[in-house]
């Protein structure tokens, strides 16, 4: 029986990239740079090109002028829309406070009593107010109750904790209903 040989193509090699890495060698970093941004400028034009042929075609929304206030005038103020509550804002206002002065200052004067957060400061109650129960406020005064000694039933010494609590002053036209049924 006669063999079969397997003719064994030689392998071709890679051609090799000398003449780019000796143009590199030869030629500044700059020249390099420069060639490569010759290379994309016509494609960037044609970029710019087809913008300015879509700008030309969509109609162009009418643009709102800005009132200017004349001397004397208040600046008109922009709505501001209120935020979304988040678990901080829960964290701030622990609790209304509920006694025969806050129900008279809620019906009289619009203005709500809070226990909030010993850390909190007046802009972040008037954020979480805001957020919480989506009214406006316009001011909020800060007291610290101190802590009191006390005794139960003549005879046990004990004490009521301090706490920190807002007057929260809603805006003119705001109500605020804390007993919904």
């Amino acid at each position: 029986m006669a063999t079969e040989e397997k003719v064994v193509a030689p392998k071709k090699a890679a051609p090799k990239k000398v003449k780019a890495a000796k143009v590199e060698e030869t030629a500044p970093k700059a020249v390099v740079a420069k060639e490569a941004k010759v290379a994309k400028a016509p494609k960037a034009k044609a970029e710019k090109e087809v913008k300015a042929e879509k700008a030309a075609v969509a109609p162009k929304a009418p643009v709102a002028k800005k009132a200017k206030a004349k001397k004397g005038e208040a600046a008109p103020k922009a709505a501001k829309a209120l935020k979304k509550s988040s678990i901080k804002d829960f964290d701030t206002i622990i609790r209304p406070i509920i006694t025969e002065k806050t129900m008279s200052l809620i019906q009289e004067q619009n203005k709500v009593t809070v226990e909030v957060d010993p850390k909190a400061n007046r802009a972040a109650i008037k954020l979480a107010f805001e957020a919480v129960f989506g009214v406006k406020v316009s001011n909020v005064h800060i007291a610290n109750v101190r802590a009191k000694s006390t005794r139960r039933g003549g005879r046990y010494e004990g004490s009521v904790p301090g706490f920190k609590k807002a007057i929260v002053t809603l805006a003119e036209g705001q109500a605020l209903d804390l007993f919904k049924e």
